[in-house]
């Protein structure tokens, strides 16, 4: 199998494949995000994704498939990384008691033959109402600063969702249900271990 090359610094993408045991070496593509615009999410998140490989494409010397995603959050507007705790405060205000969409685009790139896929998913998330403490108590924990939307499915946003409609591992940024299927259908590759012997 072509080696795999996941085009992001994301600790928490690089952590989903490592827990399918995926072999993936990891490249940090460093395009500026702020240049892209569109107002659309699902389209913006797939350009981003998209130029994410293509740079990296760029710096590659091995062939090998690379993986790129990107995710947004859209609750009446984008809501990108918090600038400060303030930022995150209002952040999680806006989301309180609210249903929001939680969009990764990703790219997948045959450096061997060229080939190219960009998708998308789309996970609906229902807040709880929060009150201002509970949303202070949360900035609190720094868990919002590194997070598009200020929040963390996986650790203490986990309380304050109230339920989702559609893929988890989408909400932490990668949606390996449908990049499987993909992989599978374009690429002839699943990330489902071989049986061996």
């Amino acid at each position: 199998m072509l080696q795999l090359i996941l085009a992001s610094k994301s600790p928490r993408r690089r952590e989903l494949l490592s827990n399918l045991g995926v072999p993936i070496k990891t490249m940090v593509s460093n395009i500026n995000e702020e240049e892209i615009k569109n107002p659309n999410p699902v389209k913006l998140a797939q350009e981003i994704a998209y130029r994410k490989a293509l740079k990296v494409k760029e710096d590659l010397d091995e062939d090998g498939i690379i993986i790129a995603a990107d995710t947004v959050v859209y609750c009446n507007g984008f809501l990108a990384k918090p600038k400060d705790k303030e930022d995150a405060y209002n952040m999680i205000t806006i989301l309180s008691g609210k249903k929001h969409q939680v969009i990764t685009g990703f790219a997948i790139i045959s450096t061997a033959n060229g080939k190219e896929v960009l998708d998308s998913e789309t996970t609906n998330v229902y807040f709880k109402k929060l009150s201002p403490e509970e949303i202070a108590r949360y900035v609190a924990t720094g868990e919002p600063m590194d997070k598009a939307g200020g929040y963390g499915i996986q650790g203490y946003g986990s309380l304050l969702v109230e339920r989702i409609e559609g893929d988890y591992f989408n909400v932490v940024g990668l949606p390996l249900f449908k990049l499987n299927n993909r992989m599978e259908k374009d690429f002839k590759i699943s990330l489902l271990p071989r049986i061996s012997g």
